[in-house]
């Protein structure tokens, strides 16, 4: 593991213990249901399942499903399911293979995100409706930087690793760019396309390497997408992430620009345990109110659902 790599893969770790460590006591803050779904190209994907109250009656209800960020894990947007789950949401959320704080061995293979959450979709939608019924005509997707990559390859987004490629000639500084120089992209193995017909609206946070995708994919895109971008974000800077998507979709999002905001801002508040052992997740900009801003994000994202769902 490079110099470079070790603190990259502390800070995945750790945003892995982010989602236990907030304002609550530290293991309420998990799904109401943990279960494994088979990968028909191998091994198991671990998921979480938020249930809103009644939800064995047997009347349908809206799904949203979660992709983590680079390095995360189901449980990185605790804060954020739980509010979908109060307001009737089921939400579904998986820990990506390969990309995750345990494993990050294809952690810069983007495109293989897109088919994880569709499985989660056909799990939902099918085994588990024992449990809890899904309107299948309501399924809206959340994503967070990497996670917001897949929610745009599931809304129609084509992307091409050659422009990621060029991207990177350009910027080696950048950080997601040092990340591929440690580990190359896998061209041939590369899946151009992700699109998942059943997910009807989305949100996207934070969104990596919007400049991927091709114009005519997200002119195509015409669901109801909320967009949000954090004004500071020195991990994903403009113009090069989000702005690319926003600017080049079919439909116009609801755009949101989070000023003050950094790129982790998007992560749930930080325990002050969580605070020592690593500042650079945890840390906002002066004045800036992650506990505050979460709590307007989160209605935000319920009041979007809703209303696209």
């Amino acid at each position: 593991m490079s110099i470079l790599r070790k603190p990259f893969a502390l800070i995945a770790a750790m945003a892995a213990c982010v989602t236990l460590a907030s304002t609550a006591p530290a293991l309420a803050q998990d799904a109401d249901q943990v279960f494994r779904l088979a990968d028909p190209e191998g091994g198991e994907i671990e998921a979480g399942l938020w249930l809103p109250e009644g939800a064995g009656d047997g009347v349908p209800r809206p799904l949203v499903v979660i992709s983590h960020g680079n390095g995360g894990w189901y449980r990185g947007h605790y804060d954020t399911a739980e509010a979908l789950a109060d307001a009737g949401f089921v939400v579904a959320s998986l820990t990506h293979p390969g990309d995750n704080w345990r494993d990050d061995s294809r952690s810069t293979q983007l495109s293989d995100r897109p088919r994880h959450i569709s499985l989660l979709i056909d799990r939902m939608t099918q085994e588990h409706s024992g449990l809890v019924a899904i309107d299948s005509a309501r399924i809206g997707a959340f994503g967070f930087s990497a996670g917001g990559f897949t929610v745009t390859a599931l809304a129609g987004g084509v992307s091409d690793p050659s422009r990621i490629l060029r991207h990177c000639e350009a910027q080696p500084e950048f950080f997601a760019c040092r990340l591929f120089a440690l580990q190359p992209i896998n061209v041939p193995a590369w899946r151009s396309r992700g699109h998942d017909s059943r997910v009807r609206a989305a949100v996207i946070a934070g969104p990596a390497l919007g400049l991927a995708f091709t114009d005519e994919s997200l002119a195509a895109i015409r669901i109801p997408i909320q967009m949000w971008q954090a004004a500071d974000d020195g991990i994903l800077p403009a113009p090069f992430n989000a702005e690319p998507i926003r600017d080049r979709l079919g439909r116009t999002p609801e755009y949101h620009r989070v000023a003050d905001a950094g790129h982790y801002d998007f992560l749930p508040p930080c325990a002050p345990e969580m605070l020592a052992a690593i500042p650079v997740l945890c840390r906002s900009k002066p004045g800036f109110d992650r506990a505050a801003f979460h709590q307007m994000f989160n209605r935000e994202v319920v009041r979007f659902f809703r209303e696209a769902l």
